[in-house]
């Protein structure tokens, strides 16, 4: 009888990925509500933060990103649960649409709205419900950050 461990993953991995995920998700929760009082107060500071808040959000979206991918795809690809790579393609989508919202916070003054408010509402709902998809899966195994 042949037993194979399953691989464990990175401790600095997950250390690198435990402290650098949270942080997009602050950034474009603010982008979000920088654009709905832009919206809402015509003043040009409120869409200029958001384009810089969404800016920096997409720096910091990467690192944990390329992690993920590593983690979830390569490493563990036999031991990812379901519940991961959902998480993956969620975040992934969510960078996505943060970049095309990158572009519409380009333009110039008040043709931001309304695109600008929903793809950022997009952003973060999109991040909420990898965040709760994340928080909701059960103990994977390998897994230092749910162990």
């Amino acid at each position: 009888m042949s037993y194979r461990a399953a691989p464990r993953r990175s401790v600095v991995a997950n250390a690198i990925y435990g402290l650098l995920n949270p942080i997009p998700f602050g950034f474009f929760v603010a982008a979000l509500i920088f654009d709905i009082v832009y919206a809402k107060t015509g003043e040009m500071l409120w869409m200029k933060a958001a384009a810089w808040l969404i800016a920096i959000g997409l720096v910091f979206a990467v690192i944990p990103r390329v992690v993920n991918l590593v983690q979830v795809w390569v490493t563990s690809r036999r031991t990812a649960v379901a519940a991961e790579r959902l998480d993956f393609w969620l975040n992934l989508l969510a960078i996505v649409v943060a970049v095309v919202n990158a572009f519409v916070h380009s333009r110039d003054a008040y043709s931001v709205v309304p695109a600008g408010v929903w793809l950022s509402a997009l952003t973060v709902l999109l991040l909420a419900v990898a965040h709760i998809v994340i928080a909701v899966q059960p103990t994977a195994p390998g897994n230092l950050a749910h162990e």
